[in-house]
């Protein structure tokens, strides 16, 4: 058996002389098409032509696809190119290729069995694909500063250091760390010394590495808030920890709770604007969860959701700033610029540092280290400050339409309004479930609250919770158009 890289003697099977066999492989370096065959059997032209009519056969070349030069594949199989010519050949003649002057060798368009598709369920219902979509949790994706982060790129390519391209610090790159240290600090009066940054690809992942430390040092619960989001539970869960609830009224998080809840070694909270009912954290319960985190030597894991976007208030500084060695901030570029950069951060008590770096492994595979330096050079350019006001502006011109539209409506509230990129649109008792679905109906994807109660909270309001960050400039007016025929 041979395959595209395995040696073989020249001129094998073909009559080909050995100087002729070592002319064709001083064509490795023609740029030609990469193609893996494994070659089984003593005749190398009948082994060809069996692993070519098996890739055909199998799907792995398609039709129309180009096949390398035989000069080419003769270079990479290490055999005589007229060994390749004459399995080509044959293979035409079979009508498995077709050769064209000009063109190359391709595999012929031929008819190919297709699987026929299962049948769906007599039982399903049809539903009609959303054509708008109001979720909460996701910017306006159109939104993206392609031009301003392509030209952050370049400058961050061009200037980058050899090293940058190895495997990388688990930290991340000390460029970023940097950035977000001073930015942190201006921005959103957080204590962030680079040293107890660490890098993640988004809040999931590093909420996923403090439940492997927390664990570790025995940690066997850790307080949610009664309505957020069930994907965060169950990774905690999955971790081994428990997540009992803490009720939330209008004043955030009822953080006063905590000495209450047994076992807690830590409290997770979204105090900017709580997800999803909107309300920031009262600044004497943003103090009762520091204090209590002395007292119990717990920690307070700070998710700033949504922390850049605030409208008819002061801006609400994070709560790390109050005791940075007993709160962890995670933040992340998800809803400032996009969640498919996969680029989160974590400001650590210093004690936890070298704890969360060892889960997170010996070199930093999660995030590209180019995309951190990109970022790094977006942020210390300006141009992130630049971009995160201009959707602000964007943002609350949506948030005032949305309060707008549903002004005349006596039994609709919106609440939840002074931040952030979503929500809470209040319902009549009992009609939750049945506006949903008459969204749907419209073309429109949209959450109930209920959705996010915590399983052992009392039931809450009938409610919405829409996301007026998500749809672009183009669909704006549709959704909200949607959302009013959808609404009782």
């Amino acid at each position: 058996m041979t395959d595209s890289w395995a040696n073989t003697t020249p001129g094998e099977g073909s009559g080909e002389s050995p100087r002729e066999a070592r002319r064709a492989s001083d064509h490795h370096t023609v740029l030609g098409t990469d193609l893996h065959l494994e070659l089984r059997g003593p005749h190398l032209r009948t082994g060809l032509m069996d692993a070519l009519r098996e890739a055909v056969r199998t799907g792995r070349l398609a039709p129309g696809a180009r096949l390398p030069s035989s000069r080419s594949l003769a270079a990479d199989l290490g055999i005589a190119r007229n060994t390749v010519a004459d399995a080509y050949g044959e293979l035409v003649a079979e009508g498995w290729l077709t050769a064209q002057q000009g063109s190359g060798t391709r595999v012929a368009r031929r008819a190919t069995p297709r699987t026929p598709a299962p049948a769906a369920p007599r039982t399903r219902p049809t539903r009609r694909r959303a054509t708008y979509s109001l979720l909460p949790g996701a910017p306006d994706l159109a939104g993206f500063p392609r031009a301003q982060w392509l030209a952050a790129a370049r400058r961050a390519l061009t200037d980058a250091p050899q090293e940058a391209f190895g495997y990388g610090d688990p930290g991340g790159r000390p460029e970023l760390r940097a950035v977000l240290a001073d930015y942190l600090a201006r921005a959103r009066g957080v204590y962030a010394a680079p040293e107890r940054i660490v890098i993640c690809s988004g809040f999931v992942h590093g909420l996923a590495l403090l439940g492997t430390v927390l664990r570790a040092r025995g940690t066997r619960a850790v307080a949610v808030e009664a309505y957020g989001l069930g994907e965060h539970r169950k990774l905690l869960a999955d971790a081994g920890i428990r997540t009992p609830a803490l009720s939330v009224d209008g004043y955030g998080t009822r953080t006063q709770e905590l000495p209450d809840v047994p076992g807690a070694g830590a409290v997770l909270l979204t105090p900017a604007h709580q997800f999803p009912l909107g309300v920031a954290l009262h600044p004497d319960r943003r103090a009762a969860a520091v204090d209590w985190a002395r007292v119990s030597d717990g920690l307070v894991l700070e998710d700033d959701y949504d922390g850049e976007f605030r409208y008819d208030r002061q801006p609400v500084g994070a709560v790390q700033g109050l005791d940075p060695e007993r709160v962890v901030y995670l933040g992340t570029a998800s809803k400032s610029l996009a969640p498919g950069l996969r680029l989160g951060w974590m400001v650590l008590p210093e004690g936890l540092v070298a704890e969360v770096t060892a889960a997170k492994g010996e070199s930093d595979w999660a995030s590209s280290a180019l995309e951190q330096l990109t970022l790094a050079e977006f942020v210390a350019s300006g141009a992130y400050d630049r971009h995160v006001r201009s959707m602000r502006l964007r943002y609350r011109r949506r948030r005032d339409q949305l309060v707008e539209a549903l002004a005349g409506r006596p039994d609709i509230r919106v609440t939840g309004i002074a931040a952030g990129l979503h929500a809470l649109v209040e319902l009549p008792p009992g009609t939750e479930r049945s506006v949903v679905e008459s969204a749907a109906r419209q073309g429109l994807a949209v959450s109930g609250l209920a959705r996010f109660r915590h399983e052992s909270a009392p039931p809450g309001p009938d409610a919405l919770v829409v996301g007026y960050g998500t749809p672009s400039v183009s669909a704006w007016a549709g959704a909200l158009e949607a959302l009013c025929r959808a609404l009782p």
